[in-house]
This record gives structure tokens, sequence and C-alpha cells, in this order.
């Protein structure tokens, strides 16, 4: 079991910016991939950013060289900080842990933390 909480969602103006959170909980040892994803209304979730247990970064065409993932090992936890934020960042966005034990492979979402962008 693995449980993930998120933080720092909100309203930003454009142009602004926002840090997420998300501590991971339970069986840390067995995450192999954790990061952000997103969900507009109206549109399929997609990638904002993962970071492997080797610490390989791969973003989503929405988040390059805007957002930033990082990491706390110490404390479980990622930050997704996204600056020079729009409009069209508004959505839902989830936080995912991917977990190996033995063959069997499993997706953890958290709660989800809304952002929205507006003027």
């Amino acid at each position: 079991q693995v449980h993930l909480v998120e933080s720092g969602g909100g309203l930003v103006q454009p142009g602004g910016s926002l840090r997420l959170s998300c501590a991971a909980s339970g069986s840390i040892h067995t995450i192999r991939v954790m990061g952000w994803y997103r969900q507009a209304p109206g549109k399929q979730r997609e990638l904002v950013a993962t970071i492997t247990e080797g610490g390989s970064i791969v973003y989503g065409d929405s988040a390059q060289d805007r957002f930033t993932l990082s990491r706390d090992a110490a404390k479980n936890t990622v930050y997704l900080q996204m600056n020079r934020m729009s409009p069209e960042d508004t959505a839902v966005y989830y936080c995912n842990a991917w977990t190996t034990v033995r063959d069997a492979e499993k997706d953890w979402w958290g709660q989800g933390t809304q952002v929205a962008v507006s003027s």
C-alpha cells in the first residue's frame, strides 16, 4: 500500500507561480516512479513530470521550460515548481506513484489538488 498526500494547489494569476508537494507513505521501497499528472475539464489526464528512483526526470510537453520537478528522498516527497503559469495550466493535479512488487505493477494516485490560473 502506498498513500499519497498532495498540497499546494490554489488560485494564481497568469504569469505567477505555485509549488505542489506530494508526500508518500506506506510501502515506499516499492516505488519506482513518482510524479504528477493533470486533468483539465473535458480533457484526458496528461503527464506533467515524473522522476524515477534513480533520479531520471521526464517532462510532458506542457511542462517543458516552465515547471521543475524535484525530490526530497529523506521526506519521501516530490515537489512540482510551476512558473510562468497560464490559464491553460488550470486543472486538477494528481500525484502518482508506480510501484513494483515482484512481477506485480500498480499505479497509486493521490486525491488531486485543484490549480486555477485566472486574473
